[in-house]
């Protein structure tokens, strides 16, 4: 599991392999059977493989580590100590991710959290804060997140206003591609880990909240999965 030599900080650092699907969504966002990421999220599919955002997103994403903290753990010999990263990925664009990995090394626990937040990457719904002019601005709605004692609620907000926000918020918020929007946080927001957490849990609820333009009716479609049904029978058979 990883314990040769070559580790660390820009040591070790082989040549990405192809890559090579191994889940049905994988299989058909490789062949291009699959346009938009719009889609996994309509037919609430789950994303095992990082290498799919990838696909969706060429070179759209930005990554930042929100903190790198020592955890600790007692054993026989004394303490054991490795490194929890906090990384926040986003396109500036409707979509944002949070990944939390511990690791030994602090290079290893940053490529793992990046990885993480890719898979968590959720879409991010924009609105207005008074008439419908322009591109979508602020949340469409009062949200609220919670985590720990940590609560983070979010306030739309006229244009212009820019995020009235601490640093950590501040920056999820930018990575989501919310312009202007006012925040209130209750609790320990020193701690960074459940602060970030509320907020991510607060862009998220975005698309749970059913407005009057979500009212009409829904037309069905068939999933990807039914769609393709042959596409995948046949890679069955080929790996059997």
């Amino acid at each position: 599991r990883g314990r040769g030599r070559g580790r660390g900080r820009g040591r070790g650092n082989k040549e990405e392999k192809e890559w090579v699907p191994v889940t049905k969504l994988g299989r058909l966002v490789k062949e291009g059977k699959m346009a938009k990421l719009e889609q996994v999220y309509l037919s609430s599919l789950p994303i095992k493989e990082y290498q799919i955002i990838d696909s969706f997103l060429p070179g759209k994403l930005k990554d930042e580590v929100m903190q790198i903290t020592p955890v600790q753990k007692q054993t026989r010999a004394g303490q054991r100590t490795r490194f929890k990263a906090y990384v926040v990925v986003g396109d500036s664009d409707g979509h944002v991710g949070l990944g939390v990995k511990v690791s030994k090394e602090v290079a290893t626990a940053i490529r793992a959290a990046i990885q993480v937040a890719k898979l968590a990457l959720i879409p991010v719904r924009r609105g207005y804060w008074g008439n419908r002019l322009g591109a979508p601005h602020t949340v469409p709605c009062k949200v609220t997140g919670k985590c720990g004692s940590v609560c983070v609620r979010l306030v739309p907000a006229p244009r212009g206003a820019g995020i009235v926000a601490s640093p950590v918020p501040k920056k999820l918020l930018q990575f989501a591609g919310v312009e202007d929007v006012y925040t209130q946080t209750v609790g320990t927001t020193r701690t960074l880990g459940n602060f970030v957490k509320a907020s991510f849990a607060a862009l998220a609820k975005t698309y749970a909240f059913l407005t009057p333009d979500l009212w009409p009716e829904t037309h069905f479609e068939k999933d990807p999965y039914q769609e393709n049904t042959d596409f995948l029978a046949a890679g069955m058979k080929g790996l059997k």
